[in-house]
């Protein structure tokens, strides 16, 4: 018993001792005095790093989220060190590094007070060795040091390196530039010399392939665009590897000068492209839920180098509406897809899509993509339309030389659409039961469209920073095959920005407009500008104004069903609020405007994510009726996964539902006007979606 004792009260003894000597935890960190240098680029430059927000978080750090970083006594003293040199190489020789550490228990936080001082200034920039470039001052020209600037041995590697790209890629493969300086500390001022060693101009040589097994060396050099005879240019060899990737052949591509026989000093520059083949054969499967599509499932296969030359043949299918659709509708509707439940023209029938295509990379020149396509679908807009066709098309596709694809394309379809036969009536005065017959017969349909994608993002899935810009301009006309009720033209453009305001907050702005018109057509009730319901635009929904839901938001009709239809005292036709159904018609015009501010959680920031955003948005249709600007602000929540962020964004919506004409149907089929400005009750001012991937 006595030596049980002592034991303990040698543990009880040591238990202070250990906690005096554990080593503390880094809770805090934090620069003072920078103004040159940020926060970002002074800890990325030290070894001390502070724990993570879950770990710093006294309320709930003890639950034992979040990563502790353990303080280093030697690293600290070798930071004071390494921003002293960070500073003096960015410029500041006479900067001053003090700390101060409070440390609490096991828990340490550290300030670094930096004192940066007066910094060296660039008086002059001079060059010498480009006596053989043409153009030597637009070489020169918005280099990243300019005179005045702070002398920052960064700065000046960066220009040296933009000096040599621009050698590079005005014909000399063999260029270098070196920089020395000279600095007068008393005048706080230095003086800057690139000296630069061209070597002799070049031009491209011949092209050798080499790795290749099925596919055809001939067709690998054609996608080249380093064309032999043509000046030098360090450009046209990433271009090149750009259209080698494009083809989807190869795992690997790689183009550059045949170093075993080019030596500096010649003037032709011999190529040399190295691929490694990927797999002839690709198949495909996807499986998922939709709230406007209930259950869907997709399946394709592509074969690759198909019947050689670099040819892709890609087939691919899909299947939507499972659940609610004829003839795969097994009662979902009246559970987890209860909201297809009043959609009766989109979702009456399951929507699939067939596609065959061929696609030629290199055609003609090797920024050339041609693709060749036969498909068959049905597909749908919610509550407004159902359109099944067949057909074919060709397209296209250059990607110019600041990496824009630009595509021409031709499209002939024979099909139907299907739409609520109060949308007829409502906005192409077709009411009578022959000219909406009329307008839902199958016919021909051809298209001849334009468009363009400059893409400038960090991440499709989910930008924190670039841009998105999109035009396209199509035409349907008789002159190129359709009918005479398939005539129109349909602009339309989309741009989307994305701004860094710190670190971990985003700025995102979204633009969307386009207009489409119609000649005028004769039907027998009258003249009117037919444009066909799939090709209208409709707003509202996850994507564009979220106050809304989804295709609510413009001009709107109503249908009543016959049998709900009274007649009171007075000889009027009258019907409750409740079986008015509302039938979305779409507009010509649209515009479409979305702010959002992006920033993480308070808890858990690195997985979800937070948003406030200011959706507003027009449609109308362009008769003459005004447009009604709608400002819908909201919030919403984003969780971070593999296919992109899953978003929950809850919007207000102070506005009613749009006033609109009721319809119903006689013995006949004929529409009868019920009653003008007849106005829907909303049910509740917020509107829920849920969807994967941002906005915009």
């Amino acid at each position: 018993m006595r030596s049980i004792a002592v034991c303990l009260l040698l543990l009880a003894g040591a238990a202070p001792l250990a906690a005096q000597t554990q080593t503390p935890v880094v809770r805090g960190l934090k620069f003072e005095g920078n103004k040159a240098l940020d926060d970002l680029t002074l800890s990325a430059a030290i070894g001390t790093t502070n724990s993570s927000a879950f770990a710093r978080n006294g309320l709930v750090r003890w639950i034992g989220l979040g990563e502790e970083r353990l303080f280093n006594p030697t690293e600290f003293r070798r930071d004071v060190l390494r921003l002293q040199v960070l500073y003096r190489a960015s410029g500041f020789p006479d900067v001053q590094v003090d700390t101060v550490v409070v440390r609490d228990a096991d828990d340490i936080k550290v300030t670094f007070k930096i004192t940066e001082g007066e910094p060296i200034r660039v008086a002059a920039i001079r060059s010498e060795g480009l006596d053989s470039v043409a153009d030597p001052e637009r070489l020169m020209r918005d280099l990243p040091l300019d005179e005045g600037d702070i002398f920052s041995r960064f700065t000046i590697q960066a220009t040296r390196d933009t000096m040599v790209e621009r050698l590079w890629n005005v014909g000399f493969p063999t260029a270098d530039v070196s920089a020395v300086w000279t600095v007068d500390s008393a005048a706080r001022t230095a003086q800057v010399l690139f000296r630069a060693v061209p070597g002799r101009s070049a031009v491209f040589g011949p092209v050798s392939v080499t790795g290749m097994e099925d596919v055809d060396s001939a067709f690998i050099a054609s996608l080249v665009t380093a064309r032999p005879g043509r000046m030098y240019r360090r450009e046209a060899l990433f271009r090149s590897q750009r259209a080698l990737y494009g083809t989807d052949l190869f795992r690997f591509a790689s183009i550059g000068i045949d170093t075993t026989v080019f030596e500096p000093g010649d003037s032709i520059a011999p190529l040399r492209v190295n691929v490694l083949e990927g797999r002839a054969h690709r198949a495909r499967g996807s499986v998922g839920f939709a709230t406007n599509d209930c259950f869907r499932v997709g399946a394709g296969w592509t074969a690759r180098n198909f019947l050689g030359n670099g040819r892709v043949v890609d087939v691919s299918g899909r299947l939507s509406k499972i659940g609610v659709g004829e003839p795969l509708g097994f009662g979902a509707e009246e559970s987890i897809c209860s909201q297809l439940k009043e959609d009766t023209v989109g979702s009456r029938l399951a929507n699939y899509g067939l596609n065959v295509s061929l696609r030629r990379n290199g055609f003609l020149a090797p920024d050339n993509t041609l693709v060749l396509s036969l498909f068959s679908e049905r597909r749908s807009e919610f509550a407004v339309y159902l359109r099944e066709e067949i057909g074919a098309g060709i397209s296209l596709t250059r990607e110019t030389s600041r990496r824009i694809p630009v595509t021409l394309a031709y499209r002939i379809s024979y099909g139907i659409t299907q739409a609520n036969a109060a949308s007829f009536c409502g906005f192409f005065n077709a009411c009578l039961a022959s000219d909406i017959a009329q307008l839902r017969q199958r016919r021909v349909l051809t298209t001849l469209s334009l468009s363009a994608v400059r893409q400038r993002v960090n991440n499709i899935l989910d930008p924190t920073r670039g841009s998105l810009i999109s035009a396209e301009a199509t035409v349907s006309s008789r002159f190129l095959g359709s009918a005479r009720l398939q005539q129109f033209v349909r602009v339309v453009a989309d741009g989307a920005v994305f701004v860094p305001v710190t670190r971990r907050i985003v700025f995102a702005g979204h633009l969307r407009g386009g207009a489409v018109v119609a000649p005028s057509i004769d039907l027998a009730s009258g003249a009117t500008n037919f444009i066909p319901p799939e090709q209208r635009f409709y707003a509202g929904g996850a994507n564009d104004v979220r106050g809304y839901d989804r295709n609510e938001l413009g001009p709107v009709v109503y249908v009543v069903p016959r049998d709900s239809l009274r007649t009171d005292s007075l000889g009027g036709v009258t019907f409750p609020g409740s079986a008015a159904r509302i039938a979305a018609t779409g507009g010509n015009r649209v515009l479409i405007a979305n702010a959002e501010l992006r920033f993480p959680a308070p808890l858990l920031g690195d997985r979800f994510r937070l948003a406030a955003f200011v959706d507003a948005g027009a449609l109308w249709d362009g008769t003459g009726r005004p447009a009604s600007l709608r400002v819908t602000p909201g919030v919403g929540v984003r969780v971070a996964s593999p296919l992109g962020p899953l978003r929950l964004d809850v919007g207000y919506n102070p506005y009613q539902l749009e006033r609109g004409s009721v319809f119903s149907a006689d013995e006949n089929g004929d529409l009868l006007l019920v009653r003008e400005g007849f106005r829907a009750d909303r049910n509740g001012r917020y509107t829920f979606h849920f969807s994967v991937g941002q906005a915009f």
